[in-house]
């Protein structure tokens, strides 16, 4: 009925009077009100498809306006190239958007975020655990340990390793005086070897520019360049001294003191979870309990073992470190003594013979003072 409507429309002829003005009002309204029928009907019919979510290469380009012929339509599955998404459709001057389409980019997007929704979610739950063991034994170490500063908690003691960790302690101790010492000399000595360079540089000036004291001026710049040889060959060897007492201090014996350390820590973890077990199992022995005492056995035999295989290895390191010791300082201790007393003796070719003894290079005439390693 639409159809015959607008083909009527379009056939029928509206003659104008000489005026300019149609001829019947009532034939004008009815034109109009079956232009608006038909353009409403049209209207509805391709939103229902628009909505129904019509596949692309199903559509079709309407060429033309208003009242066009088939020869206009274009189908989109003819067009080669690449395929083309519309995010909206237009309808005459009326935009339609495609709901279709939001709504697959709005499943897509949620679906990808899920998996990194649960990653994240699963990171920071593992923090999590770690951040909750981490406070469940540092509650449980410091709790030991103020038991036993109070005197109300036992602690785990061996009488033997105790005493020779304490020994190790001192020995440090002793042997970084040692060192503070030898380096205090080095100083002094490395500024009494640069005052005697000067002073025999001067007494050679002297004697050349004091013909009647030429001869005493001499002797004296020859004797204090003399000394000043043999200072620089008794500073090589207190450096090579100074420097194997740092290595045995601050190396050696600080490997061993750290390994102690460790050993310290894992026996104080090692009371504070027998003191655990210990008070569960003087509790009852309901369900509940009895699942908390298994968990405490098994952290229990945890670090026991641990405490063991520490305690061991302080054992051996100790024993290792005390035979590297006297072996280091039985050679340290001879260069020391001999270079010194050839030095002093006056015995240069005693001196020398001491620092080839121990395989010692003397540093480069332009290096006079020593470098900073030397210094540490």
């Amino acid at each position: 009925m639409a159809d015959s409507m607008m083909s009527k429309a379009a056939t029928m002829e509206i003659p104008i009077n000489s005026n300019g003005d149609s001829r019947t009002l009532a034939e004008d309204d009815t034109l109009e009100q079956a232009a608006k029928n038909q353009w409403s009907l049209k209207e509805k019919d391709l939103q229902q498809v628009m909505v129904s979510g019509p596949n692309l290469n199903e559509t079709s380009i309407v060429s033309g306006g208003y009242g066009g012929t088939a020869e206009g339509i274009i189908p989109t599955s003819s067009i080669k190239g690449p395929a083309i998404r519309l995010n909206t459709n237009f309808v005459g001057n009326r935009r339609i958007p495609n709901e279709g389409q939001g709504s697959n980019m709005h499943h897509t997007n949620s679906s990808s975020s899920i998996p990194a929704d649960e990653a994240s979610r699963g990171v920071a739950v593992e923090k999590f655990d770690i951040v909750k063991k981490w406070g469940l034994n540092t509650y449980k170490c410091t709790k030991q340990m103020i038991s036993e500063r109070f005197g109300r908690g036992s602690r785990t003691v061996d009488l033997e390793l105790e005493a020779q960790i304490e020994v190790l302690r001192e020995t440090k101790r002793k042997y970084e005086s040692v060192l503070h010492l030898a380096r205090a000399l080095t100083n002094h000595f490395y500024s009494m070897v640069q005052t005697q360079n000067a002073l025999g540089d001067t007494f050679a000036d002297l004697s050349q520019k004091s013909p009647e004291l030429r001869d005493e001026f001499g002797y004296n710049a020859e004797t204090q360049k003399l000394l000043c040889k043999n200072g620089e060959t008794l500073l090589g060897a207190i450096n090579y001294f100074v420097s194997s007492i740092n290595t045995l201090v601050n190396k050696t014996m600080e490997d061993t003191l750290l390994t102690i350390k460790m050993y310290e820590n894992a026996r104080l973890e090692f009371d504070a979870y027998r003191a655990d077990l210990e008070e569960l199992n003087m509790g009852p022995r309901d369900a509940v309990t009895m699942a908390r005492f298994e968990a405490a056995q098994e952290q229990y035999q945890i670090h026991k073992d641990k405490y063991e295989r520490l305690r061991s290895d302080v054992t051996i390191k100790i024993k290792f470190l005390e035979e590297n010791k006297v072996k280091v300082m039985h050679k340290q201790l001879l260069l020391f003594h001999n270079a010194i007393s050839a030095y002093f003796a006056g015995n240069q070719q005693q001196l020398e013979q001491t620092l080839k003894q121990f395989n010692i290079k003397l540093k480069p005439p332009g290096a006079d003072k020593p470098s900073w390693l030397e210094e540490q």
